[in-house]
């Protein structure tokens, strides 16, 4: 279990989070919801050091997180930004094979063990084909794909995504869906920011929802929906339609 207690956060040594307490449950899919502004992205870049913990502590399976070393961090928590710099001049594979990076030593030479991750990744990404291209040469959806594929090949149990529907079309959109819920199948606890209700509603395990850089409710969808936080958050009302085998969510 990823846990914060007590925490406060800074960037830039101007406060904007404090008391925050709050737990990610092992092999689930938590999505952190809010209207902009709210707080959602500086809580997750606690977890990569762009937002500075001034007070508390975050713990991962009871071990002191900010405590270990960058390289061990990097073994249980893996970190997808929603921003990125401009994409590198690199092969795909080439990306890919920076997440096996904790684990190389000083001549960063790849072991058998790290060549079958990255192959994997990219596998399950469906990015082999392009290992060969420059990333920079894709298409930002193809991109979303290939950094996906770098998080995978880290191996860590924890992976944290700051909207990872960005630059995906429709069917994109679909295709990251049934691959975030095949990870939390395979015990990996999957940690996101939503921008888009609907999406986050219909593939969350729980929701956090955060408003004015507090969090005010956490729970699972159902709760979310029944006690009306959301409809306060949002300042919406919210219907659902049943549309074939699904539950679609009208936001009014």
């Amino acid at each position: 279990m990823l846990k914060f207690e007590n925490v406060d956060v800074s960037i830039s040594r101007t406060p904007i989070l404090s008391n925050i307490n709050v737990e990610f449950p092992k092999g689930m899919i938590t999505t952190i919801v809010g209207p902009n502004g709210c707080g959602k992205t500086t809580l997750l870049q606690t977890l990569n050091g762009m937002s500075t913990v001034t007070s508390g502590n975050i713990l991962i399976d009871d071990i002191s997180y900010l405590k270990l070393p960058v390289r061990e961090r990097a073994k249980h928590l893996s970190f997808m930004p929603q921003f990125r710099d401009a994409a590198p001049a690199i092969s795909v594979k080439g990306l890919v094979e920076h997440g096996r990076f904790p684990y190389m030593g000083f001549s960063r030479k790849m072991s058998p063990d790290d060549k079958d991750a990255v192959i994997n990744a990219m596998k399950y990404a469906d990015v082999e084909k392009y290992k060969d291209s420059l990333v920079h040469e894709l298409s930002g959806g193809m991109q979303q794909r290939v950094y996906l594929a770098m998080q995978l090949a880290q191996g860590s149990d924890y992976m944290v995504m700051d909207e990872p529907m960005n630059y995906l079309d429709f069917s994109g959109q679909r295709k990251m869906y049934r691959l975030i819920r095949e990870l939390a199948m395979k015990d990996k606890t999957v940690i996101m920011v939503l921008h888009d209700l609907n999406q986050a509603l219909r593939i969350s395990d729980r929701l956090i929802v955060m408003k004015d850089r507090q969090i005010v409710d956490c729970g699972t969808p159902e709760q979310c929906l029944e006690n009306k936080i959301l409809e306060d958050v949002f300042e919406c009302s919210i219907k659902s339609v049943q549309v074939d085998d699904s539950i679609q969510y009208l936001f009014l």
